[in-house]
């Protein structure tokens, strides 16, 4: 029997860009960090585990010892740098995790130009930040995207897992926002 009406997908609505597919937005319950660092040490352990392979080189823009903590627990190798160094080594990572804003003195296109260099292919940023501003995630992505970084995907970080079949008000302490270096670059600024 066929359908003379048949059903649609809704038509997503939102933050959607003409052209861009929409981004999946994926809940992570994990702490809250501690005052003055950049995540708890389980974010830290699910932004390893889920975005590297072993001996993948990681690094590490965060405040606070949790990234380093899950690199070395993860057999992942990573360097601790400085966001305003010059270099950030000759070898392409596969992960580059950070904080936001990175300093002050550095210009967000200027600080992805040099992710972008830094990332083997495929490889990706995951920048970490305070939930609540809502325009901050948009001019993140919109910096990222000029440095030729395309936007994967949005993680909402909450204190308590949301529970099936029940309202659940989210506590969201931070947005992680997944930036990728395409495996498949031609030139244009999306992957």
């Amino acid at each position: 029997m066929t359908d003379r009406n048949p059903r649609r997908a809704p038509i997503p609505v939102g933050d959607v860009v003409p052209g861009d597919p929409p981004v999946p937005i994926t809940v992570w319950p994990v702490p809250a960090p501690q005052e003055g660092e950049t995540m708890s040490n389980a974010m830290g352990v699910r932004l390893v585990y889920n975005l590297t392979h072993p001996s993948d080189l990681v690094i590490d823009l965060a405040v606070g010892p949790q990234l380093a903590c899950a690199v070395i627990a993860a057999h992942r190798r990573s360097h601790l740098h400085a966001p305003r160094q010059v270099g950030w080594g000759r070898e392409p990572a596969t992960l580059i995790v950070t904080g936001w804003p990175v300093d002050d003195t550095t210009p967000p296109v200027e600080f992805f130009v040099r992710c972008h260099a830094s990332l083997a292919l495929g490889g990706c940023v995951a920048v970490l930040l305070p939930h609540g501003d809502v325009t901050l995630p948009v001019d993140v992505i919109i910096a990222a995207k000029r440095a030729g970084l395309a936007y994967l995907q949005h993680i909402v970080a909450a204190d308590r897992p949301p529970r099936r079949g029940q309202r659940t008000q989210l506590d969201i302490h931070t947005d992680v926002l997944i930036l990728t270096r395409s495996a498949s670059e031609t030139g244009g600024t999306d992957g």
